[in-house]
């Protein structure tokens, strides 16, 4: 394992060299969270792939590749398909708003009443999504070093927690693109066809199990939909997403680089349902499907080969895991703390910004590294988040985008029926039931029509300013939202 090591302690000092270059390039607000908004298209696809191709979606897109076959793509696929509507349809429209979250956007359409709420849902998420990530570090480390589970959290989360700090987005960025790299190569070109060869190929793989692992509906019509709500939607509203596409340098690197980082997670979903169905050939009596990666990993590839697979799992993630805690802290410093602060004391003159933002991602670091080490069960606290997001944020979010009628008491009803709805009913059917997603979606957006024609319109003033925004005709977002014209 001498050379493996070697391999991955290259991999970890290269991140933390990238932070350290980052810190210097990270001289303003936006340099920090949003690399200057001028990522061209090769980065800008490089980046987001990374980030929405994390353990989730390797370790997992394998683990479920294990338990049903070609259609354990599924998950992955929808994140895919999340990706290209978002880029395609909305991605150019969010650019032009030069805003930091998803909160601010909330605030200029509706004129800034409906972003609190939305604010801490989303921080809630984003947080959950990078505890959840922090968490897998555990089953990477345990095959690399046979380190104890505490030790793994710690030194997987102290790396990422240093570099984001240090450079903010621009470190995230580039070891993003390292990560990108590294997955493409460890995944896609030498663990994919070496595993099908040890499988002894798709024939053998068809003559060795049964047939529905080979029939692309295997997983449940049901379990589809599921995913398509969750994960879909997911893509369209979290702040994780978003804040990357703030990144991009023009519409046309937002729309078409999205999509191509949207195409390579439909690859990378089959990929991932192709090596885990080899692990059943290889390995078919394995406690859980979340081992066939590392199973496979470790009895299957050369020396070095190995090493650097493994790099490709801990840099998918990685890049989830740093996304995730720049979304946090910049949600806790952008839409909680400072509208406390503004509420509480208003302090005049100038702050450092940088270093604000600099000392929330290192607070929100700390704090996920500490639930992640009390946390057990990931699946049902990352269900929570997800259902909260997608239950209380999506309608707002797109109707706000997509419907002009809709009015800021709407929005907030959507957001806390929604919510409260997917609680309740994750509290009587239980955390991984599917109904919870599909009736919180129903109540939100009944209640956010509902009230929104039963609510006096949204000011012509708020309006056509929320249009010079989305055509890009206006300056960076400003430090209030538009007032009402006087009626």
């Amino acid at each position: 394992m001498a050379v493996d090591y070697i391999v991955i302690v290259v991999y970890l000092a290269g991140m933390l060299a990238m932070g350290w270059w980052g810190m210097r390039r990270a001289k303003s607000k936006s340099e920090f969270l949003v690399a200057g908004r001028r990522l061209g298209p090769a980065m800008y696809s490089g980046t987001m792939a990374a980030i929405v191709l994390g353990g989730a979606s390797t370790i997992g897109g394998v683990g479920l590749g294990y338990q049903y076959g070609f259609s354990g793509a599924w998950m992955v696929v929808t994140i895919g398909l999340g990706l290209l509507a978002l880029s395609v349809f909305f991605s150019a429209r969010i650019a032009r708003l030069k805003v930091y979250t998803v909160s601010e956007m909330l605030d200029l359409r509706y004129g800034g009443r409906a972003g609190v709420i939305s604010g801490v849902v989303m921080w809630a998420y984003t947080l959950m999504l990078a505890v959840t990530s922090t968490i897998a570090y555990a089953t990477i480390f345990d095959v690399l070093f046979d380190v104890n589970r505490t030790l793994a959290i710690i030194l997987g989360g102290s790396i990422v927690v240093a570099y984001s700090t240090l450079g903010g987005m621009w470190s995230i960025t580039l070891t993003d693109m390292v990560q990108f790299v590294v997955k493409t190569i460890g995944v896609l070109l030498l663990l994919l066809p070496i595993a099908v060869v040890k499988a002894g190929g798709f024939s053998e793989m068809k003559a060795q199990l049964p047939t529905e692992y080979f029939d692309p509906l295997g997983i449940g019509g049901e379990t589809i939909f599921t995913y398509v709500l969750i994960y879909t939607f997911g893509m369209l509203i979290g702040q994780d997403i978003w804040q990357r596409v703030f990144t991009a340098g023009s519409d046309r690197t937002a729309k078409w680089g999205g999509t191509i980082a949207g195409t390579y997670c439909l690859v990378y979903a089959v990929a991932g349902a192709v090596i885990g169905t080899a692990a059943k050939v290889l390995y078919p009596n394995l406690a859980s499907p979340d081992d066939a990666f590392a199973t496979i990993v470790k009895d299957e590839l050369p020396m070095g080969v190995r090493g650097l697979v493994l790099a490709a799992a801990l840099a998918a993630v990685m890049s989830t895991s740093s996304g995730a805690l720049i979304a946090c802290a910049t949600v806790a410093n952008n839409d909680i703390w400072s509208r406390l602060r503004g509420v509480i004391s208003k302090t005049d003159g100038e702050h450092d910004e940088v270093k604000g933002n600099r000392a929330f991602i290192l607070a929100m670091g700390v704090l996920v590294v500490v639930i992640a080490i009390a946390l057990n069960d990931v699946v049902e606290a990352l269900t929570v988040a997800y259902n909260l997001l997608v239950g209380g944020l999506l309608v707002p979010i797109l109707g706000g985008l997509l419907w002009k009628r809709g009015t800021a008491h709407g929005a907030l009803a959507a957001v806390a029926v929604g919510g409260l709805t997917v609680v309740g009913l994750m509290a009587g059917y239980g955390v991984l039931a599917n109904e919870p997603i599909y009736y919180g979606l129903l109540a939100s957006l009944a209640v956010y029509v509902a009230v929104s024609l039963s609510t006096r319109p949204t000011d012509e003033a708020i309006l056509a300013a929320w249009r010079e925004r989305l055509a890009g005709r206006s300056p960076e977002s400003p430090s209030e939202p538009p007032v009402p014209a006087p009626q």
